[in-house]
């Protein structure tokens, strides 16, 4: 896990052939290239989950290491990645030896954000469900709240409860775990009530949702603008009753 950003870097591998995928490079990829040395993994493949600085800057320093690796990315995103030489579509099922990894295309903090199914117990969703968090849909390259409820409500918390979440960013967790303890999913399932206090968020009127914990200790504020459209913003971004949430 990077301390800059906090971010992960994955390594999967099949010791019965040898050989690995790794899964974003935002992390320090480091220790990640002494243990495929150590172990005589062969690298077949770096799957991006998305493009964000913060996923891919150890990319030059893994393929310095590992030269032609393929580097696969959603083909909305691949332009972004020059890097990229492949591309990652939904359904698309990866091979490592006797394991596979199938992408889940998992939109709402970007376009083309990719979650990965690896031989149906464990699964990386990049940005977009973290533990006791989700994704905001203000970064970069962004879609809609709605599409990252349904990314997580319909396709990651729809997995069997006992599989393992290995977010983007700091600690694991299970699907059984979020359904029952994630603040956002827990107003989704009709557990917990919606709040009502008014807010200012970006600058404008809104309702203040949710306002929660984040992985990184701050806060991600789910608010609804006047229109009734719904966002997941900063909660650095949002002041309620004169004192701005962190």
């Amino acid at each position: 896990m990077n301390s800059q950003w906090l971010s992960n870097t994955y390594l999967v591998a099949d010791d019965d052939t040898r050989t690995a995928v790794m899964v974003d490079a935002g992390g320090p990829v480091a220790p990640l290239l002494e243990l495929i040395e150590r172990e005589r993994y062969e690298l077949v493949s770096v799957l991006l989950t998305h493009h964000h600085h913060d996923h891919i800057d150890g990319l030059a320093e893994v393929l310095a290491a590992h030269p032609g690796t393929p580097v696969l990315i959603h083909p909305l995103e691949r332009e972004l990645v020059p890097a990229a030489t492949g591309e990652l579509v939904d359904g698309q099922v990866i091979s490592c030896g006797s394991l596979t990894l199938e992408a889940l295309h998992t939109p709402g903090h970007t376009a083309g954000m990719i979650s990965l199914l690896a031989d149906g117990s464990d699964v990386f969703t990049g940005d977009t469900l973290f533990r006791g968090s989700v994704g905001g849909v203000r970064a970069p390259g962004h879609t809609t709240y709605a599409d990252l409820r349904h990314s997580i409500m319909d396709r990651l918390l729809a997995l069997a409860p006992e599989t393992r979440i290995h977010p983007g960013h700091t600690e694991p967790s299970t699907v059984a775990d979020e359904l029952q303890s994630n603040p956002f999913v827990r107003i989704w399932r009709g557990l917990d009530p919606e709040g009502t206090r008014a807010c200012v968020a970006l600058g404008q009127p809104a309702t203040l949702i949710l306002l929660a914990r984040d992985y990184d200790g701050g806060h991600k504020a789910w608010v609804r603008w006047p229109d009734g459209a719904d966002d997941i913003v900063p909660g650095s971004r949002v002041t309620l009753e004169g004192e701005a949430a962190s």
